[in-house]
């Protein structure tokens, strides 16, 4: 029989859940342009950054309805992230300094995403990329430790496509590539979180079942 406090042990699964379907409304209030062609209309999710949402206006120049849905995603999103930091610091690490590298490391990178629809732009999406490095290295160690190989292999992954996506971002002969690789990003480190906020509660799910 389900809970409200067992229920509360799921809620980087269900902030990350709501996120897409605000991802998905989001786009459909998008104006408009793209990095293909800025006089596109709508969201182009092969050309679109996730971030074109939160613009004032569409890179087409009409304003942009999509902006506070999309800005209240993000926002959801990140504070989904951080109790999530969090729980695994609880659960799978021992060390006191690791503990607290992983839960401020988390905490700062998600601070800094959910600034990323201001002027600063550049600026925290390569604070998002430092601490969500150090704060993979860190979960991957706590999994390694706990024998987890699946998982920490899943962490890898999301280690290399954080990589890659900040490659292709910032080189001018690869921008055009890197909408898709934001968004392949952004779907294998959200299924990453889901699978271990799940192993972390999986005491919970068996009451349920």
């Amino acid at each position: 029989m389900l809970n409200p406090k067992g229920l509360l042990k799921f809620l980087p699964t269900i902030g990350i859940l709501v996120f897409i379907g605000i991802y998905i409304y989001a786009s459909k209030l998008y104006p408009g342009g793209s990095l293909a062609d800025i006089n596109s209309a709508g969201f182009d999710w092969l050309n679109n950054h996730w971030c074109n949402l939160m613009r004032e206006n569409g890179l087409n120049g009409v304003q942009n309805q999509a902006r506070p849905v999309a800005i209240a995603g993000i926002t959801i999103l990140c504070a989904s992230m951080i109790i999530f930091f969090f729980q695994f610091a609880d659960h799978f690490e021992k060390s006191r300094n690791w503990k607290i590298i992983i839960r401020i490391s988390g905490t700062l990178g998600m601070l800094s995403a959910s600034f990323i629809f201001t002027k600063y732009h550049d600026i925290m999406t390569t604070i998002l990329s430092v601490f969500g490095t150090l704060v993979i290295i860190g979960m991957l160690r706590a999994l390694h430790k706990n024998q987890l190989t699946v998982l920490m292999v899943m962490g890898v992954f999301c280690m290399i496509i954080v990589g890659l996506n900040n490659f292709f971002y910032y080189n001018e002969n690869l921008t055009q590539y890197s909408p898709i690789v934001q968004k392949t990003a952004f779907l294998l480190i959200l299924s990453w979180t889901v699978c271990l906020n799940l192993t972390i509660n999986k005491n919970v799910l068996k009451q349920w079942l």
